[in-house]
Formats: C-alpha cells, sequence, structure tokens
C-alpha cells in the first residue's frame, strides 16, 4: 500500500470531495491530518488520523507526519487542497525527501506579489501592484496609477480581505487599519475593470492537460461592496473560441513561468473594455465557489479523480469534452442578522427545477455569512448556455432570502 498524507485542517463537505477520490486511488492507503477529526462514515476514508492543535502550523504538522512515517512507512505523497497549507505541505515535502511541488514553487503562487513580478518580468499582462510599508509607498503608487486601487493582503485568496480605495483619504485611512508596516506589507493593486472570471487546469509534467474557463456575473469585489447583489458563476458550453484565446494562452504561459509540474491551477482573468486580456492572480489548487464541482458537470467527468490522479501519481486520464452549460446561483439578501425566512424556493423550483443538479437552500437561524458566496446555491445544467443564462437570473430574482 502507497501511504498517502492528507492535510485538511478541518472536515468540510467541499474538503472531503478530494479525500473520498484519494482514497479510492489503487494502493493508496490514506492518512489523514487534520485540526478537527472527520465524523461518522467519512473517518472510515482514512487508515488512520492524527489530530493536531494548529492544522496550519508547520512544525504541528511535521510531528505528525513523522509519527505517520514510522508507523506506515515513507510517505509517497503529502497532499492538501486549502491554499493557506500549500507552502506548509511543500515545506513537509523538502523535509521529509517526499515528491511534489517545493516551497519556492509554492511561495511564487502563495506570494501574490512576488507572482505578479515573476509574471510582468516574464511580459505577461498582470495589473500594475506595489508593496505598501509606509505612507511615502502609499503616495508614489497613488501617484503612479490614480484612483481606484485594490489593496489586499500579500497571501489573500480571491476578493476576501480585499478593498477598492477611490481617494487619497481612503487609501491612508485603509492602510492604516491594515496596519502596514515593514514587517505587514499591503498590497495595493492597479484596478481592473471589465469582464472577470477563471481559468482552471488539471496539470502535470509542467503541461496544462485539460482547462475549464468561467464568467462571474458580476465580479466577486463588486458583490463585496453592494450587499444588494446576488453573485453568479457561469461555465459556458462552448470555450474553444476567439474570445477565450487570450486567457487561454497567457493561464498555460503563467503557468510555465511559475513552475508549477502537477496539480490543479484556478486563475482569476480580466478582460479590459479595450479587450485585452490581464491576470488577475493564479492559485496552485482547485477552484472554490463550487467551480471545480461545476468543471464535473459540464464536461462529464469526475474533477476529484482528475485532482487526485494530478497529484498523487502525475496523470492524467484522457481529455475533457464540453458537453453542457453550468452555472451556479448564490442566494443571500439586504440586511444583516440571522436568516429569518426564504421566499420563492417553491416558484423557482416550478419555474426551472428542472435544470437543478445541486442546492443548499439558506438555513433558517443561520448567521448572515460575509462571503459573496451567500448563505445557499443551486447549480443549474443545460446544453444551452443561453438557457443557462435565463435559468441564473430567474433564480436570483425569483429566490429571497430575509434576515432579523
Amino acid at each position: 500500500m502507497r501511504p498517502v498524507v492528507f492535510v485538511a485542517p478541518f472536515p468540510l463537505e467541499t474538503t472531503l470531495r478530494f479525500a473520498r477520490a484519494a482514497s479510492r486511488l489503487p494502493g493508496v492507503r490514506l492518512l489523514a491530518v487534520v485540526q478537527e477529526a472527520p465524523r461518522g462514515s467519512d473517518r472510515k476514508l482514512f487508515s488512520e488520523v492524527v489530530v493536531v492543535r494548529d492544522g496550519l502550523s508547520t512544525p504541528h504538522l511535521a510531528e505528525a507526519v513523522d509519527a505517520l512515517r514510522k508507523k506506515y512507512g515513507q510517505p509517497q505523497r503529502i497532499i492538501g487542497v486549502l491554499e493557506v497549507l500549500q507552502v506548509q505541505l511543500a515545506t513537509l515535502r523538502q523535509h521529509f525527501g517526499v515528491p511534489g511541488t517545493d516551497p519556492d514553487t509554492a511561495d511564487l503562487f502563495r506570494d501574490k506579489a512576488r507572482m505578479k513580478d515573476r509574471l510582468r518580468a516574464a511580459g505577461l499582462p498582470v495589473a500594475k501592484h506595489a508593496l505598501i510599508r509606509t505612507r511615502v509607498d502609499a503616495e508614489q503608487f497613488m501617484r503612479r496609477v490614480g484612483f481606484p486601487m485594490v489593496l489586499k493582503p500579500p497571501a489573500g485568496m480571491g476578493a476576501k480581505a480585499t478593498f477598492r480605495v477611490n481617494s487619497a483619504e481612503d487609501l491612508f485611512r485603509a492602510v492604516g487599519g491594515m496596519g502596514a508596516s515593514a514587517a505587514n506589507p499591503v498590497l495595493a493593486e492597479e484596478f481592473l475593470t471589465g469582464e472577470e472570471g477563471s481559468y482552471d487546469t488539471v496539470t502535470t509534467g509542467g503541461v496544462p492537460r485539460a482547462d475549464s474557463i468561467s464568467y462571474y456575473l458580476p465580479t466577486p469585489l463588486q458583490v463585496l461592496e453592494n450587499p444588494w447583489i446576488q453573485w453568479c458563476c457561469l461555465l459556458p458550453r462552448s470555450i474553444e473560441t476567439p474570445e477565450f484565446a487570450a486567457v487561454r494562452d497567457v493561464g498555460v504561459k503563467a503557468i510555465q513561468v511559475l513552475g508549477l509540474r502537477d496539480g490543479f491551477t484556478h486563475m482569476e482573468w480580466f478582460r479590459r473594455p479595450d479587450g485585452s486580456v490581464a491576470i488577475g492572480e493564479i492559485a496552485q489548487r482547485p477552484p472554490g465557489a463550487n467551480i471545480t464541482r461545476m468543471i464535473g458537470l459540464a464536461n462529464d467527468i469526475d474533477p476529484y479523480r482528475a485532482w487526485a490522479r494530478a497529484v498523487i501519481d502525475g496523470a492524467f486520464d484522457g481529455s475533457w469534452q464540453r458537453r453542457h452549460a453550468v452555472g451556479c446561483a448564490f442566494f443571500r439578501g439586504m440586511g444583516r442578522g440571522r436568516i429569518s425566512a426564504v421566499t420563492g424556493v417553491a416558484d423557482a423550483n416550478r419555474l426551472v427545477g428542472r435544470y437543478v443538479e445541486e442546492a443548499e437552500m439558506p438555513r433558517v437561524g443561520a448567521p448572515k455569512s460575509d462571503s459573496y458566496e451567500g448563505d445557499g446555491h443551486a447549480i443549474v445544467r443545460s446544453e444551452s448556455t443561453d438557457v443557462v443564462r435565463r435559468v441564473l437570473r430567474t433564480m436570483i430574482e425569483t429566490v429571497k432570502v430575509h434576515y432579523a
């Protein structure tokens, strides 16, 4: 049996889908390092579960991996799907002599400032950026790019902890509030406008073997700034079209420049009003926001197994053929507090229920989520991209979330 260590601080359903796929590969003995143990039947995925006090701490993880190594032999792989874990996982691989992404490559994907420096040096289009440590840094960047601009942590994920600032007063207040310093720089970026989406791949041997392209409707930052907007993500049926050629071109080159060998990538792309494409950022992990699940539905494949085969075996099983358009509507409403009611579900089911592949309705009594992914979702599928667009619109116009 091949010992494979799967690191996941918390046993979330989206994370366990990847663990299930890894456990089903031939000859794999899956071993878990967690902060909170899985419950019920999911505990049986693993030959052993080691619980650590801090699931993001490299020393704590190393101690757990060493204990598993002594019992089951040298790990063949050390894997995980969370972006905040990728540098720690790479450090563990180096320490124990396990194949996989190395620490420098993992850090290139994690440190968005380093990433953009490397991509720009290779001639790839990225937003202008700077690390802000002092007020002087902020003033210099302000003079170079103007407003609006975006502030975020250098190791941020997606739109989380991301802010748009529209004036010098906003900039200096935000930089102060984020505690910018030599030890804690803030990443400032040119604000990119236009269409936004993701370019996602499964890569082996440094070559993307299959890919997927999505649209964000509207951008996640717009959704965070406007609590009345319900976000949607759309995977159009056809991506072999001229409009996506530039997205694919910069995405493939970015992976090669950053040096990933085996795994999934998730790249945010922008198409400016003039038609040019720019890279927002790229992560060395499967996409979130249900996009991994949607890729599977669009291509009639198991995306979780594709990830497991890439990171464990360095292999890819055949091509992907886009057979469907797929979309996800994320439900949220105006106001604050806890969910008091969810209305329109029966009407939405009557109107478009035949297109729904998966749904998780907002739960009455739960606190309102601060994420752009909202309090619930519905994934829909059709052979027609236009049908999926209409169904998504019907969903967000019909299902209403109320708070009290």
